[in-house]
């Protein structure tokens, strides 16, 4: 039994309701769920103190400041999406909330590593997700169109997860990433996921080139979820070889079993100041196919963390 669930059986036997989270999740909605909660919150903090209150700050690592400057993160933000809107990536300025399971629900991430909110929201902890949910809304309202061209955005967002992390330079309870995704359809031959992951690839050459004067190398892994994903990847190379571009590119040789990505999973590695860094990864998911009930549509997404480039 993991000490979650035991936590949560001393809690049910205290306040004597043997099916106390079927009652809540199941026997009630949404809205008189949040309307119980805001009570039980009002509640607590009207009868804490102002010394409850900085008690709470100086234990709860969440709520902290980054130890980054924040002077040379700005920077950094503005030079990064400069250089992907060169690349036809249009910056977008994201909520700090996400709709309630954003992760969960479409990537099969683990709820209770998110900071869940109230009023059907929760911090957060991966922009990719949120931008998914910002494109799908645009193609499903015809403001958006990946019909004839693909669509394309980035943003830089600080992100909050509800997990432990070793204390290590970057590793931090909230961090800046920088992401992309592309949206498009298929169009056969692997046209999408080909072209795709190159411009992804090749804005994060320009970035370290013109920033950090070092170049990147990619470890592209095969991952299940497409009919043949080692034909996809020998093909992602073999597009490489064919236009000329110059970027160090490998196949990891290992296979591990992963819900997250589909058919191809691929990891940015960088040399900052004499340091190899595995700064971010990225790939194919399904999580448009999934929102808009659409087996046609295809999606890509990258991420790298900022706060280790800077520290």
């Amino acid at each position: 039994m993991s000490e979650e669930q035991r936590n949560l059986d001393r809690i049910v036997r205290k306040l004597g309701v043997g099916n106390m989270v079927e009652l809540l999740a199941e026997q009630i909605s949404g809205s008189d769920l949040n309307t119980l909660l805001l009570e039980v919150f009002r509640e607590k903090t009207k009868a804490a103190s102002a010394a409850d209150l900085l008690k709470r700050y100086q234990e709860n690592r969440f709520v902290k400041p980054a130890e980054v400057n924040p002077l040379q993160m700005k920077q950094l933000e503005l030079d990064i999406l400069n250089i992907a809107q060169e690349h036809l990536f249009a910056p977008v300025q994201l909520s700090p909330i996400a709709p309630l399971g954003s992760c969960s629900i479409v990537a099969a991430a683990d709820q209770n590593k998110i900071i869940s909110a109230l009023r059907g929201t929760e911090v957060v902890a991966d922009a990719t997700n949120l931008l998914a949910l910002h494109v799908s809304d645009g193609l499903k309202s015809g403001t958006l169109d990946n019909r004839n061209g693909f669509v394309r955005f980035s943003t830089t967002h600080r992100h909050a997860r509800a997990q432990k992390f070793k204390k290590a330079p970057g590793m931090l309870p909230h961090f800046h990433l920088f992401c992309m995704v592309s949206s498009g359809v298929d169009q056969g031959s692997y046209s999408f996921e080909i072209s795709s992951f190159w411009e992804h690839i090749q804005v994060f050459q320009h970035m370290f080139q013109s920033l950090f004067q070092s170049e990147i190398e990619v470890s592209l892994s095969v991952r299940g979820g497409y009919k043949d994903p080692e034909d996809l990847v020998r093909r992602i190379l073999l597009h490489a070889e064919r236009n000329s571009i110059n970027v160090a590119a490998s196949i990891n040789p290992m296979k591990q079993d992963n819900q997250y990505y589909k058919g191809l999973q691929f990891t940015i590695i960088a040399n900052i100041r004499g340091n190899i860094h595995q700064i971010g990864d990225g790939g194919i998911v399904d999580w448009t196919q999934q929102l808009l009930g659409n087996k046609k549509e295809r999606f890509m997404i990258s991420a790298i963390g900022l706060d280790r480039l800077l520290l």
